[in-house]
């Protein structure tokens, strides 16, 4: 291989490291967001734009409204490009309604976020199953 070639694949392999790492803090914002309980936060990750946004923004909202989220994320896979990515993790999710003395529900899913770069910022574009972001009873 000649140098220039060495130099492309250590430059490009940082790039996708980068890049990795990157929609990983897109992911965990939203964990973050949801655990604080602040709708705002957690959904400027996701493109308004995206397919089920408006779905997806009624359901975080009223989730948060009602209840406290403790969420836990596990990384799966996480694929693709400095360009576009897909992120596979395992949610976990523990639910308590405000105000109530109940058993809080427990939720866990395997989710699959795809994310695009859109200028300097990763955002997620497509998001299954987005029930995973309702309320306890609205699945």
């Amino acid at each position: 291989m000649t140098r220039r070639a060495l130099l492309f694949a250590a430059v490009t392999a940082a790039l996708r490291a980068d890049s990795a790492d990157e929609v990983w803090d897109a992911i965990g914002l939203v964990a973050s967001a949801l655990s604080e309980g602040n709708a705002a936060a957690c959904l400027s990750a996701f493109d308004s734009a995206m397919p089920g946004y408006e779905r997806l923004r009624t359901g975080v909202t009223a989730l948060l409204r009602d209840n406290d989220v403790e969420t836990s994320i596990d990384l799966v896979s996480n694929e693709g490009d400095g360009r576009a990515r897909t992120v596979e993790s395992d949610w976990q999710m523990r639910l308590t309604p405000h105000g109530e003395v109940t058993t809080p529900v427990q939720r866990r899913e395997r989710v699959v976020a795809k994310l695009e770069k859109q200028g300097k910022r990763w955002r997620i574009v497509g998001f299954e199953p987005a029930g995973v972001l309702d309320p306890p009873g609205a699945r």
